[in-house]
């Protein structure tokens, strides 16, 4: 049981420390679209590079975050009937959903990420939605990260859940 705690809390450091390091990526994400802003409405020189790097910037905000949001408990659910369980009904409503939701749908997007994020390096794509042409195998990588680090905060919370629906005590 010791090994497992620590197992979770490591889970739970991971994503805590790639989480705030990724919200630094904000004030990338603004940097680079004040200096578009200017450069278009100031100078009348967009760039070419401006907005694929904010699609990839905001998208790996989005992508690493999703586990550190699942870790603090942030993100979006439905409370209608959820705020009126109690902590074990809470408990057993988040293994039945994360039995029929959570986990088919991070296996979908685990078999799907990997293996377009390895085709990517393969082929060498590129990004095309502007003449800058970045590529995107980094991008794709990111993509493949940040779904397995919700899926491991996804195991680390369903352990927790299950352990507290069962012997209604927390596991550490």
């Amino acid at each position: 049981m010791r090994i497992l705690r620590a197992i979770l809390r490591g889970i739970d450091s991971i994503n805590n420390r790639v989480g705030l390091w990724v919200a630094w990526l904000v004030l990338a994400l603004v940097l680079v679209e004040v200096f578009e802003v200017i450069s278009r409405f100031g100078f009348n020189a967009p760039t070419t590079w401006a907005y694929e790097t904010s699609c990839m910037l905001g998208g790996t905000i989005y992508l690493i975050g999703w586990a550190y949001c699942y870790l603090h408990d942030i993100h979006v659910r439905v409370d209608i009937i959820y705020t009126h369980l109690s902590p074990r009904g809470k408990a057993i409503m988040d293994v039945v959903c994360a039995l029929i939701f959570l986990f088919p749908l991070a296996i979908l997007l685990l078999t799907t990420s990997i293996p377009w994020t390895v085709k990517a390096w393969e082929i060498g794509e590129v990004m095309a939605k502007s003449h800058w042409y970045p590529p995107a195998a980094p991008y794709r990588t990111v993509f493949s990260i940040g779904i397995f680090l919700l899926t491991l905060q996804c195991l680390a919370r369903f352990i927790r859940d299950l352990h507290f629906a069962i012997r209604s005590k927390p596991l550490d």
